[in-house]
């Protein structure tokens, strides 16, 4: 990927140097969906998941006049319909104070330039649904809410549960 400039902004892909900085943006996201409790990912988790043997997700850095303004989070996903990978968004961050600048859309546009360059047919990722202005923007943008789908989620004791029934 080719870092990309617009004014002020710089879109590039994170490095292994920018491991604490992911740590950061987690921690504010979560914050910013009152969830700073359920983080556990620390910086030897994020090493491994970003940079490690197998690396499991990629993240883009924006920086705004050079100073870290946000992060996006994401990794292929694959579709049986479709027979091919599609990109996933985890997670799209912007610290409060570069808000409004244009710097998400930016960041989900330079997704959406990798999605087409793989090769991918979609270009997925979900919302809180009580981030309407979120939700607003994205519709804007000519994104569909796929209202016809819930996301199910196991994890703790009922992931190892599950995990040890005999089948």
């Amino acid at each position: 990927m080719i870092d990309e400039k617009h004014d002020f902004l710089v879109i590039r892909p994170a490095e292994e140097a920018d491991v604490s900085l992911l740590a950061e943006f987690i921690r504010g996201i979560a914050e910013y969906e009152k969830l700073l409790d359920q983080v556990v990912a620390d910086e030897t988790i994020l090493h491994e998941s970003f940079f490690g043997s197998q690396p499991s997700a990629e993240a883009l850095i924006a920086e705004w006049e050079g100073k870290p303004a946000g992060f996006a989070v994401f990794f292929e996903n694959f579709s049986t319909f479709m027979g091919r990978s599609g990109l996933y968004l985890e997670d799209l961050y912007v610290n409060p104070e570069y808000r409004r600048k244009g710097i998400g859309k930016a960041l989900l546009a330079r997704l959406a330039k990798i999605a087409v360059e793989r090769g991918c047919p979609r270009f997925e990722w979900v919302a809180l649904d009580w981030n309407q202005n979120a939700i607003d923007l994205y519709e804007k943008w000519g994104a569909e809410q796929l209202k016809q789908w819930r996301i199910f989620r196991l994890s703790g004791e009922n992931l190892a549960k599950l995990a040890g029934t005999s089948y």
